[in-house]
């Protein structure tokens, strides 16, 4: 582990390029840093497309191991290639932590990865994996589930997993304003000055919300209904 200053994830660093959504990549770094504490010696990432986390959990742990689909857009040349819906090519009880981020959503199997994802777990292994809740369809045709709270709960219970913590990215308004930015880049279009000035006057009103959702949430009593999405942490028994 490195000991020196915790380099800046990835998502930071291309904060100001999204004005639309910067405060999902503020609440995946929120929870990516909250739970650093379980990314200890053999890191595997489930779904890893371009590992835009590795050089960060790399601070923490002892090594980080990819793995992807065959065939993926994203795969880079050190990624172990394997379809997330079928046994993994991958030794049991060889993992520390695995993390999964964005991913079940896209898988029409989802139950087949969590339980390998505890089989790739030594005992008293912990899992990271975070999914949307509302949110809109992405990646299609590859995008079949949405997942409830009680529904992650049976899964990861099913698969073998204890000491299962749920928790919401954000509350109905974080959730609301978001929506409404990504409804709103319909409008930019025409030539380049058009979309340029159009843009210029979305801005404002992207930035100002996402900055009032945090704030605002606290009206809501009841996150998990209409949250973003949930990360979830549990321990393999």
């Amino acid at each position: 582990m490195n000991h020196n200053v915790i380099i800046k994830k990835p998502s930071l660093q291309h904060r100001n390029r999204r004005w639309h959504n910067w405060l999902v990549y503020d609440l995946n770094d929120k929870f990516l840093t909250k739970y650093a504490k379980n990314y200890r010696g053999v890191i595997y990432d489930l779904g890893c497309g371009e590992s835009p986390y590795q050089a960060f959990i790399l601070q923490f742990s002892q090594q980080y191991i990819g793995v992807d689909w065959e065939g993926s857009n994203h795969a880079t040349k050190e990624t172990i290639l394997a379809n997330l819906n079928e046994p993994l090519p991958i030794d049991s009880a060889v993992a520390d932590c695995v993390i999964s981020l964005s991913v079940m959503e896209h898988l029409y199997q989802p139950q087949t990865m969590l339980d390998e994802a505890c089989r790739l777990l030594k005992p008293d292994g912990t899992i990271v994996l975070q999914v949307p809740w509302q949110w809109q369809v992405h990646e299609a045709p590859h995008d079949y589930f949405r997942y409830t709270p009680y529904a992650l709960k049976y899964m990861f219970k099913k698969a073998g997993f204890d000491n299962i913590n749920i928790e919401c990215q954000g509350g109905f308004f974080t959730m609301w304003f978001l929506k409404i930015n990504y409804f709103s880049l319909k409008f930019i279009r025409g030539p380049k000055p058009l979309k340029t000035a159009i843009k210029l006057c979305l801005v404002p009103f992207w930035y100002l919300g996402q900055k009032l959702a945090p704030y605002l949430d606290k009206l809501d009593r009841n996150w998990s209904a209409e949250t973003i999405g949930f990360v979830v942490t549990a321990v393999k028994k």
